[in-house]
């Protein structure tokens, strides 16, 4: 009998975990933020415990998941509204090497040091930093990379407003400021809240205002 409990629960978490995860919403697992991470490792947990411990109700797992997965799907929807909320969770992208040259200081900020770039360089089959024009580390750990090839295409896309938000970093490194930006804004009686995504390429500023987008 404590086979087939056994057995039974664990197809039931099977099935049960699956479906959560569908409500959770499709990412990969390198794609995962701190929030859904932890809500993953929590999960995985209480299905373990239920399957051991079988003298106990099953229910003292489902509830606690299905409050994870309010609490997931909650935090989703407020970092979508909020990209304050949204940065303070999931980061920014970082900029580690720009027009070839290796950004150290932002390196020591996300604590990545050199045998992390070289590595990650490796697996996408580039065999020295020469090769690279842009390397960004992006919130889920993983690395994008534009080789030297690509400015025949024109610079990388630097984020400048990100839902209606100034990334100053971006202005930083592109020697704007914020008075300029606004005034780039002005010049087309447009305000901050009007912006959805704001990109500095080939020394020009690109809006995607809210109106453009499907709704």
């Amino acid at each position: 009998m404590e086979y087939v409990t056994v057995l039974f629960r664990t197809f039931f978490f099977y099935v049960f975990i699956t479906m959560i995860y569908r409500f959770m919403g499709k990412r990969e697992i390198g794609q995962l933020g701190i929030v859904d991470l932890i809500v993953s490792i929590l999960i995985a947990e209480l299905a373990a415990v239920s399957i051991e411990k079988r003298e106990e109700t099953i229910w003292l797992s489902i509830i606690p998941i299905f409050l994870l997965l309010f609490i997931q799907m909650g935090m989703s929807y407020i970092s979508l509204k909020s990209s304050k909320v949204r940065n303070l969770f999931d980061g920014n992208p970082s900029v580690i090497i720009n027009r070839g040259k290796i950004n150290f200081k932002e390196m020591i900020k996300q604590r990545y040091n050199m045998e992390d770039l070289l590595t990650q360089l490796r697996e996408k089959n580039i065999r020295t930093i020469e090769e690279v024009d842009y390397a960004i580390l992006e919130t889920s750990g993983k690395l994008s990379v534009f080789k030297k090839d690509s400015k025949l295409f024109g610079e990388y896309p630097l984020p400048v407003i990100l839902d209606g938000s100034i990334d100053y970093d971006t202005l930083k490194q592109i020697g704007k400021s914020e008075r300029w930006l606004i005034s780039v804004l002005d010049n087309d009686n447009l305000n901050l809240s009007d912006i959805f995504y704001a990109f500095y390429r080939d020394k020009k500023l690109f809006l995607i205002k809210r109106d453009d987008l499907i709704k």
